[in-house]
């Protein structure tokens, strides 16, 4: 298979809160030279307006590659357009359950769903609380099915001093899962936490 020149991820914005995570994967994506193949839901444009003073164009400006979410014949709906896979960040419960069925209804699940047959790396940062069974056992399908589920926790270890620390924190962890190391990440034993194992 040819390798592309820059390596390639899917960047998944569903309409779940918490829309700036997904903001913040565009930012680190551009920060580490990898190029990212945006899709943004109809539902994540509603929550981008209540959410911040963005326009969509401003958001997807941050990207460097805008798939629409109706495009089922982009190139990230099929196998043979190499990625290191895709993260759906914020993950809302509708678009988990959509991918849990495979039955896919928009370019946003059709590429998540080629992310997994492909064995690539599929995390989902699911913003949901608190969680009914029907929820748990989606998660419990999606992990079987190789699926990442990353829910953007706040790590209190990193002392983080905003709430621009604490997203980057998560958005970071996650990007870890691709092999991608942020410089915004504040990693123990090295940034914070015991430098030795001395007693």
């Amino acid at each position: 298979m040819t390798k592309p020149e820059r390596p390639r991820l899917v960047v998944g914005v569903s309409g779940a809160s918490g829309v700036t995570y997904g903001l913040r994967v565009l930012d680190a994506c551009r920060e580490l030279s990898v190029e990212s193949h945006l899709i943004f839901s109809k539902a994540a444009a509603l929550t981008l307006a209540q959410e911040t003073s963005l326009s969509i164009a401003q958001a997807q400006a941050r990207a460097d590659v805008i798939h629409k979410v109706g495009d089922v014949g982009a190139s990230v709906a099929s196998g043979s357009f190499p990625t290191l896979g895709m993260i759906i960040a914020p993950c809302s419960v509708r678009t988990m359950s959509e991918i849990a069925t495979g039955v896919t209804s928009s370019l946003l699940t059709r590429a998540a769903d080629v992310t997994l047959k492909e064995r690539r790396p599929l995390v989902l940062m699911v913003r949901e609380t608190p969680l009914h069974l029907g929820h748990l056992r989606t998660m419990v399908r999606l992990a079987e099915m190789g699926a990442i589920i990353a829910p953007p926790l706040p790590a209190f270890y990193a002392k983080p001093a905003t709430l621009d620390e604490m997203v980057d924190q998560a958005v970071g962890r996650a990007l870890d899962l691709f092999g991608l190391s942020w410089r915004p990440v504040k990693r123990w034993g090295q940034d914070v936490g015991p430098l030795t194992g001395d007693a």
